[in-house]
């Protein structure tokens, strides 16, 4: 991998072992930005107190770091070394070294972005819409977030297992198979699948409500679903299917990778929740208390600090959603074989995670070689700074969210871009392609884990960190390439690098890989985002300063058509790896 933060490190932890000895060999060597050049080693510092603590005097940490640098080759990396201040190294990278860097980025197909060397199968479980409701705006943050990281996941050659936790079981669906039953399987699909499952899951509750006999009806359903009927587990599928035609409907919209063969609802658990329950109790895992039976972590208290408990099973007799997220840990560590599990889940759901993966550790179920986590998503705001709700206080629904996004990014689009010459079919689908992708990028542009407010105004602008911004960044080096008549690919360089800005651009270009390795090990989207942008960001430094088709000469045209060539490639796999599409012409 050419980023030079972690060539250097190389370089500095073997100055550190010529200069005192194999076990500093694995210092940090703390490579990091610098105002005064282009990269900076602040190991001096720490490494003054380790020694001190260790020869028992007082160490220079300046001292330290001429004898790091008297023990550093990198003359085939850096054009200069200074020591500055109380012990920094101060590196300057040679243009040399930059250019024959990128160049390396250009021509490999990968971009000199590694794949694992020890493949890990990760378990990613995401969207997880409830079959009884449409989905809303909260549903797009698991979704897109979720799916950014399986694409990561697979691009860097781990195996992705994705798992669309559907809330398809409970006893409400009792009320629903009779409301179906009541007005047609025919009707019902077309009602359902047309998206309309909140207006059928109204039907039903007020019948439900109001008619004795039709809540009576219900409730015997349920019996029958939870024993196992043939004829209502018919019904009961045929809800799910219609329902799953809507949701994949909005997964096409969205350009997420999930399909029928991820889903993976709360009901294929069923069958285990018995076995769960005991073997708890017979390891002696969990206990009954208070009639339920219970699993109680450690380190969980409440107020009164009274231990909180994981209900695994209700003093009813039922099973409840700590026992469905038993049940998937133990399959998904036993069956899936899982390294690593990943639950795209909102930050509300914190606690019942914590108290899950503590209860399975104590199982045996989750092995300290199985790394279970939880990617926080926080909630989507208003402009007011409230939950993001219609005017009369429900959730927005999805689809119409995006509906308005389409709408918004066609006004917009024509404001920046009022030439009609590539017609209203082309006009229309870059229109769906940019409100889309303004949608998606404006929140994986932020930290999964914080708030964020939903603003169309600033997410649709062409100007700033936005998704529009970026897509027309791709957008307009396709257009360099059609003016000059020449594909991407035939841009060959070689590179040489001569103003400032081909040198901060090709500096930028290669970092990529430690931007995809970083955000997915985090499961943090947004920092590819932030690493997608600055290229963006120093490209158009370059458009600006650097003329490419009026080049002064047919060599540095060369030269910068492959930087070209490289940053677009950059960018449209950058953005691919967060799921925005990049259109052709905007």
């Amino acid at each position: 991998m050419p980023d030079p933060q972690l060539v250097l490190a190389d370089k500095v932890q073997a100055a550190l072992s010529a200069a005192f000895g194999p076990t500093y060999a694995d210092a940090d060597p703390v490579i990091r930005p610098s105002q005064f050049a282009d990269l900076q080693a602040n190991v001096a510092l720490p490494l003054a107190k380790r020694l001190q603590g260790e020869r028992g005097e007082k160490q220079n940490p300046r001292q330290i770091a001429n004898e790091i640098v008297a023990n550093l080759d990198v003359s085939d990396v850096a054009s200069s070394v200074e020591v500055s201040g109380p012990g920094f190294i101060n590196f300057t990278l040679s243009d040399e070294w930059i250019a024959g860097q990128a160049q390396q980025v250009l021509e490999d197909e990968r971009l000199m972005v590694p794949k694992a060397t020890t493949p890990q199968t990760v378990v990613v479980d995401y969207s997880a819409p409830n079959v009884a409701k449409e989905m809303h705006v909260g549903h797009l943050r698991t979704t897109i977030v979720g799916d950014s990281i399986v694409r990561m996941l697979e691009f860097l050659g781990h195996k992705a297992v994705r798992q669309n936790h559907l809330g398809d079981w409970g006893t409400q669906f009792g009320m629903l198979i009779e409301h179906l039953t009541d007005v047609g399987e025919e009707a019902t699909a077309a009602e359902l699948s047309a998206g309309h499952i909140n207006r059928f899951y109204q039907a039903a509750r007020t019948k439900f409500d109001s008619d004795p006999e039709f809540a009576a009806r219900s409730r015997r359903r349920v019996v029958t679903l939870q024993s196992g009927d043939p004829e209502t587990l018919r019904l009961w599928q045929q809800f799910i299917d219609d329902t799953v035609v809507y949701i994949n409907k909005v997964y096409a919209r969205l350009g997420v990778t999930l399909t029928d063969a991820d889903l993976a609802g709360e009901s294929i658990y069923n069958a285990m929740l018995d076995n769960v329950a005991q073997e708890l109790e017979s390891s002696g895992v969990a206990q009954i208390s208070d009639g339920a039976l219970c699993v109680f972590p450690p380190g969980f208290t409440g107020r009164d600090d009274a231990p909180i408990p994981l209900i695994i099973r209700k003093s009813d007799g039922g099973y409840g959603y700590a026992t469905t997220d038993m049940a998937a840990i133990r399959y998904r560590v036993n069956d899936l074989g899982a390294n690593r599990i990943i639950y795209v889940v909102g930050a509300d759901q914190s606690l019942h995670f914590q108290m899950v993966f503590a209860a399975a550790k104590m199982a045996g179920w989750l092995p300290d070689d199985v790394r279970a986590e939880h990617a926080q998503i926080g909630m989507v705001l208003g402009t007011d700074g409230k939950r993001f709700r219609t005017r009369s206080g429900e959730s927005v629904r999805l689809t119409d969210l995006l509906d308005e996004a389409v709408e918004r990014s066609a006004a917009e689009y024509d404001n920046v871009n009022p030439d009609d010459s590539l017609g209203s079919e082309a006009r229309a689908q870059i229109a769906d392609a940019v409100g889309i992708g303004a949608v998606k990028y404006a929140d994986l542009s932020v930290a999964r884990d914080s708030e964020y407010i939903f603003d169309f105004d600033r997410m649709i602008s062409f100007k700033g960190n936005t998704g529009p911004y970026l897509q027309y960044a791709t957008a307009r080096i396709r257009s360099i390439f059609r003016k000059a008549g020449v594909d991407p690919e035939s841009a060959t360089g070689p590179i040489v690098i001569g103003d400032p800005a081909e040198r901060a651009l090709a500096l930028q270009l290669l970092g990529f890989g430690t931007a995809i390795e970083q955000a997915y090990d985090a499961a943090e989207p947004h920092k590819l985002a932030g690493y997608i942008y600055s290229v963006a960001d120093a490209y158009t430094t370059f458009y600006e300063n650097c003329p490419v088709l009026k080049a002064p000469d047919e060599a540095t045209k060369a030269s910068r058509l492959a930087l070209c060539a490289a940053t677009l490639r950059t960018m449209v796999t950058g953005l691919d790896l967060l799921g925005v599409p990049t259109p052709e012409r905007m």
